[in-house]
């Protein structure tokens, strides 16, 4: 299949750059049957009545060069290198879409807010940043826009209700201030064949008394990890658990990608705990960030996350394989698709594509995988309602400080790419999912058994709960730098878990009383609370029905649990 579209996608790049002069009907049709063919939730009529809105629509930028960014995955690779080419020839406006790391992203975005220079004239910048963008008011919010400036350059077909992370991009305002363009998830990662095997399932019932299943509880991940570490199939010593663990700017997200609220840290909430998210931060009733420490009613040094952070060290000495201490987020992900791990907890979906490739020790001859994706599992802090994973949401953001005309041509590019004519295409290269009508498309039922269980979670009702950073951080490029220096402590050993983590909220709310010093997020930025201790803290949140910070629970290895995998997705479709 992937063979397929890049077939295609080097004759639709040879024919669309082959010089026409004009833009319009011609290219959209050559576009329409090279590229998208049926993979689109529209009839052929609504996708040339689609391209045909594009090109009236941009007829006023015709001539203009734009540039654009995003970080480099897959989706935007196809997005840099065949949508945006076919932009430019159906409607004349050329665009530069450059791909670049995630980190330099955050950094240019940040350029851009403090000097107001105009570095690209649209963004995909992550949904982490919607508690940024709302507070400081530098970029404009969709809502107004589609409303009024942009009206004249906003798709009548464009559905946002059909976007399945817009209440990640909303903001407490009620106004969506940024447009997902993709979106994956992290979630549990298991050799499905090895958990399947009968010798595995009866060693392992009689070693435990339970099941051998899909982990619900940490308690459970913790005896899977130890029942397979060390034991041989076919021929290897296997590990039962991967992670990673170098000091680099990739462990912060292993952190702030919600391993808090998988441990338990925060409050009940979807998208987010509140009044205090899955950072330990804590909000007033007006969303101004009061704290971060149990020490002013946050949570980034309770209980719960120091249980997280010990469990994340447990497990990476004990039962993943010893250069894991040594490696990054890139240098660890393409290890369990070599054959020797039996389960990951943290496993981003992004890497389906590259873990479903035909020949790999994890596919079977006929092209299904050896391995499934499922929720999950939770610490002995989580409780029903609360996030249980995160969500990653690169999402189109616009700028105040770019010139209107820039501005609007940006936005139907933006457009472009999201729109319903392409995204079930896009979907099937980068497969990561932003609209429910793709979702739910025919040819994903097809392609389902070749993904693993991903089809399946994203159709399911368990979806709600995997979530990107939300709006209790004020200033993410300031916040998230923060975590990975206070958590490499822990992972190199120089200090305990309750250290690192009282270290790092206390360097977050050093950040947060700048801000509220200077005072340059007006009424919705911090406004720090009085010091009391956990039980004064814990005390006032039970009194007004919340739960963080928690008080710690004496035994931290509760009852294992485990589900049949087929069982659960069998649930999910009733």
């Amino acid at each position: 299949m992937r063979r397929q579209f890049l077939t295609s996608t080097t004759a639709l790049v040879l024919l669309l750059g082959a010089g026409h002069a004009y833009a319009g009907m011609d290219e959209a049709k050559a576009f329409l049957d090279k590229e998208i063919g049926d993979l689109s939730t529209l009839s052929r009529a609504d996708q040339e009545k689609e391209m045909q809105w594009f090109i009236d629509a941009a007829k006023p930028f015709a001539g203009m060069d734009i540039k654009v960014v995003s970080e480099t995955i897959a989706t935007h690779s196809y997005e840099s290198q065949v949508l945006a080419p076919a932009f430019s020839a159906i409607t004349g406006i050329k665009v530069t879409h450059d791909t670049i790391q995630e980190g330099d992203v955050v950094e240019k975005i940040q350029t851009q807010m403090q000097t107001g220079q105009n570095l690209y004239d649209g963004w995909v910048n992550d949904s982490d940043l919607i508690g940024t963008h709302w507070r400081y008011q530098q970029v404009r919010n969709l809502t107004d826009w589609m409303a009024g400036e942009g009206k004249d350059v906003t798709d009548p077909m464009l559905d946002v209700d059909d976007f399945i992370g817009k209440s990640f991009t909303t903001a407490p305002d009620g106004k969506l201030y940024q447009l997902p363009d993709q979106q994956f998830a992290n979630l549990y990662w298991f050799r499905y064949d090895w958990f399947n095997d009968e010798k595995n399932k009866a060693d392992f019932k009689a070693k435990y008394g339970y099941d051998l299943g899909v982990p619900v509880n940490w308690s459970a991940y913790e005896d899977i990890a130890a029942f397979f570490t060390g034991r041989e199939i076919d021929g290897k010593k296997v590990f039962g658990h991967m992670d990673y663990g170098k000091k680099d700017p990739s462990l912060g997200w292993r952190f702030t990608d919600a391993w808090l609220s998988m441990a338990g840290n925060g409050d009940k909430g979807i998208p987010n705990g509140k009044p205090v998210d899955e950072w330990g931060i804590k909000v007033d009733e007006n969303s101004r960030p009061v704290g971060s420490c149990v020490a002013r009613g946050g949570d980034t040094n309770g209980p719960a996350s120091v249980y997280a952070i010990q469990k994340y060290l447990d497990w990476l000495k004990a039962y993943a394989p010893p250069e894991a201490q040594g490696m990054t987020f890139s240098e660890s992900g393409p290890v369990p698709s070599q054959g020797t791990i039996a389960q990951q907890i943290f496993w981003y979906t992004a890497f389906t594509a590259d873990m479903a490739k035909p020949g790999l020790p994890v596919v079977n001859e006929d092209g299904t995988p050896k391995w499934r994706v499922a929720p999950s599992p939770h610490g002995v802090y989580w409780k029903d309602g609360m996030k249980l994973g995160y969500q990653d949401a690169g999402s189109w953001t616009l700028m105040k400080s770019t010139p209107t005309d820039r501005a609007k041509a940006a936005w139907l590019y933006a457009q472009f790419v999201v729109s319903k004519t392409i995204d079930v295409k896009k979907s099937h290269v980068g497969l990561t999912f932003i609209r429910d009508s793709t979702i739910h498309d025919k040819s994903f039922t097809e392609r389902a058994p070749k993904l693993g269980g991903l089809v399946e979670f994203y159709r399911s009702p368990a979806r709600v709960q995997w979530t990107p950073t939300g709006t209790n951080v004020p200033d993410y490029p300031k916040l998230a730098q923060l975590w990975w220096q206070n958590i490499g402590d822990a992972s190199s050993g120089a200090k305990s878990p309750q250290e690192a983590m009282d270290s790092l909220c206390g360097d977050q709310e050093k950040v947060l009383e700048r801000l509220e010093k200077a005072g340059v997020q007006g009424d919705i930025g911090p406004k720090m609370a009085e010091e009391h201790d956990l039980d004064y803290w814990n005390k006032d949140a039970v009194s007004k029905g919340n739960l963080a910070p928690q008080l710690k629970v004496e035994n931290e290895k509760d009852k294992p649990i485990t589900v049949n995998y087929d069982e659960l997705v069998k649930s999910w479709q009733k």
